[in-house]
């Protein structure tokens, strides 16, 4: 059995696979606590669900691209990650906040896709994560990945040179997302730009792309 925060399909609305729809598992449990988080990840109104309910739901959803592991923090159970994929017709998308290393290297034969958060601190309210994040992108872009940043009016030039230069060395794809407040962005088009133009001077592979999935009102 393995506790679910819940289970659903919808339109995944960042980075660079926007548009596909994906079957949704929000794993419950994270080890970071990021100030703009907004998602209940909690144990409190989980449910319980066996491995065949769970393979039954993943090969029902064939239509979808893939399997979008979330969380949370989904490499908190890489026991789970490990049965589910021997038996599930679609490839895992992990949505990780790519600061464990140890645990991605358990499951990282198992996984197609890679969403990476890198945690700034100016816009999460914690400590540095650098060296989480290089060891983590160095066993991570043996796939195929690409890493995200949260940013708002508080990101600063150091950070940007820090993401961008990190990204380049492991010819990851850098995705630039503004946080939102409701369903627009919390900060003015001119600064988006000028973050993005800053970027662009270090690592060319760089896009802005905004949590569309908000502006279409789904999940």
């Amino acid at each position: 059995m393995v506790r679910i925060k819940e289970i659903f399909t919808s339109i995944q609305g960042e980075g660079p696979f926007v548009g596909y729809k994906q079957l949704f598992i929000r794993l419950c449990g994270c080890n970071l606590n990021c100030s703009y988080c907004d998602t209940d990840y909690d144990v409190i109104n989980s449910k319980e669900y066996s491995i065949d309910e769970l393979i039954d739901i993943c090969n029902k959803n064939s239509d979808c691209h893939s399997i979008s592991l979330t969380g949370g923090e989904p490499l908190l159970h890489t026991d789970f990650i490990k049965t589910i994929s021997s038996d599930c017709q679609l490839p895992i998308y992990l949505e990780t906040n790519g600061t464990l290393p140890d645990k991605l290297e358990e499951v990282i034969d198992l996984i197609t896709y890679i969403s990476a958060d890198i945690k700034l601190p100016s816009a999460t309210g914690l400590e540095p994560l650098w060296e989480n994040h290089e060891e983590f992108f160095k066993i991570a872009s043996q796939k195929n990945l690409f890493a995200k940043v949260v940013f708002d009016n508080n990101i600063n030039d150091f950070e940007i040179h820090k993401i961008s230069h990190l990204c380049k060395k492991y010819d990851i794809e850098l995705i630039l997302q503004p946080m939102m407040r409701g369903n627009s962005p919390s900060i003015d088009s001119d600064f988006m730009q000028s973050v993005l133009d800053k970027s662009l001077k270090i690592h060319k592979n760089t896009r802005l792309i905004p949590q569309v999935h908000k502006f279409i009102n789904v999940l």
